[in-house]
């Protein structure tokens, strides 16, 4: 992507947290540390259910006296009600601030060009007093600024970038393995250390409890895992299918069936064959190995 770009992620929304009990209320939850998220530093994570399956992914970022929660738009509601649920009696607020604040996309060469950045996965700065964040999952995704739609496009000419496609930021994003649109077809149809959160930073082991913390662990002590969610390009062909297959072998299931579709395939010795033949339908396709694996 070139340095200069810069992509307007109209389809993220943003929750609000805050109240005297806020960060408690999150360490309880989400299965990353709310206690290593501060005015410069910034963690992925998520919420699943007891059972570990995977409900919610979002980047937690601190704002002022409480935390913003950048998810995907379509699910906010959901997501917002959710989190009413474990509520209960905490001094909590819970605010929908999505027609309000935008998310954009800029390089990590252009995130590095500005004042106090540093090269390290979820730092965050402040841009004209908006948090401007090196993506916690992932550098090469580049850095998100999280900023009052009024103030957009003043920022966009005073840091000298130019608006453009956003399909080229997601088309990146699932070369690099990292599923950020239609999450909500993976809730509760996959656990969530299959979604690769440990890779991208978004499980930490030794936090304590949290919603879905006792099958997590034990997958991962136990050395469980046979399974990831993977990026899928599509060679030949048309999927009309959700089974995947190689020599009538059924590997896996495509659950995220758009222009960036992902699956989740089956591990051999905990390793996948990146250079087997893969059907799926009518379709010859294969799976995408990210770097971070």
């Amino acid at each position: 992507m070139n340095r200069n770009n810069i992509y307007i992620l109209e389809d993220r929304g943003l929750l609000y947290i805050s109240g005297d009990d806020a960060k408690e209320f999150l360490q309880n939850i989400i299965t990353n540390n709310i206690e290593n998220v501060s005015d410069d530093r910034s963690c992925f994570s998520a919420l699943l259910t007891p059972q570990g399956k995977y409900l919610y992914d979002f980047i937690i970022i601190k704002h002022k006296s409480g935390y913003f929660l950048d998810c995907e738009k379509k699910i906010i509601e959901n997501l917002n009600e959710q989190l009413i649920l474990y509520k209960l009696r905490s001094k909590v607020e819970i605010l929908n601030l999505s027609n309000e604040f935008v998310v954009a996309n800029l390089t990590k060469e252009k995130f590095l060009e500005l004042e106090n950045s540093k090269d390290e996965m979820g730092f965050t700065i402040k841009f004209r007093e908006d948090p401007i964040l090196l993506d916690p999952r992932s550098d090469k995704l580049g850095a998100r600024l999280v900023i009052n739609l009024e103030k957009l496009y003043l920022s966009i000419k005073k840091l000298g970038l130019k608006v453009s496609d956003v399909n080229e930021y997601y088309n990146y994003s699932h070369e690099l393995g990292i599923a950020q649109i239609d999450t909500n077809n993976l809730q509760d149809k996959i656990f969530g250390i299959e979604c690769n959160f440990e890779e991208l930073n978004g499980i930490d082991f030794r936090k304590g409890c949290y919603v879905g913390q006792e099958n997590t662990a034990r997958i991962k002590l136990k050395d469980k895992l046979n399974k990831r969610l993977l990026a899928i390009k599509v060679l030949d062909g048309e999927i009309n299918s959700n089974e995947i297959t190689s020599e009538n072998q059924n590997l896996g299931k495509l659950l995220i069936n758009n222009k960036n579709p992902f699956a989740l395939l089956k591990l051999e010795n905990k390793k996948f064959n990146f250079d087997a033949d893969l059907r799926c339908g009518d379709a010859k396709i294969k799976a995408l190995k990210p770097n971070w694996l």
